[in-house]
């Protein structure tokens, strides 16, 4: 009798740390505001409530709408509702996006040179 109870004890304890075990760790969130507009899916991923699918469908919005002009214009994204959005609003930000990278002295540019060929004048055919 102490020995099946001894059992179900330990298949209790085993089953108790297999469940935790597969429970996901808890994020830790990012030391600095990430900027929608420069991140990528990695550092999307930091912030709490964006996993690797709403990293990017973020990622897929930016590319198709342009710049994000505020966290705000996350809720546009299905699966993203106002309490997400908010859980993760204060790990957000908006800068401007990385642009092109453009030469350090670009060359001004020159007009055309006025054409010194004779033209004909009117009517000297005539």
């Amino acid at each position: 009798m102490l020995w099946r109870t001894l059992v179900r004890i330990l298949l209790l304890l085993a089953a108790f740390c297999a469940l935790a075990v597969s429970l996901p760790a808890k994020k830790k969130p990012p030391a600095a505001p990430i900027n929608l507009n420069t991140a990528s899916s990695e550092e999307l991923q930091q912030v709490p409530g964006i996993g690797p699918v709403t990293a990017e469908k973020i990622l897929q919005m930016r590319k198709s709408y342009g710049a994000f002009k505020s966290v705000d214009d996350l809720s546009a994204i299905r699966g993203i509702g106002p309490k997400r959005l908010e859980k993760m609003r204060k790990y957000l930000t908006v800068g401007k996006a990385a642009s092109a990278t453009k030469p350090a002295n670009p060359k001004p540019a020159t007009p055309p040179k006025p054409s010194t060929a004779p033209t004909d004048p009117p009517c000297a055919s005539l």
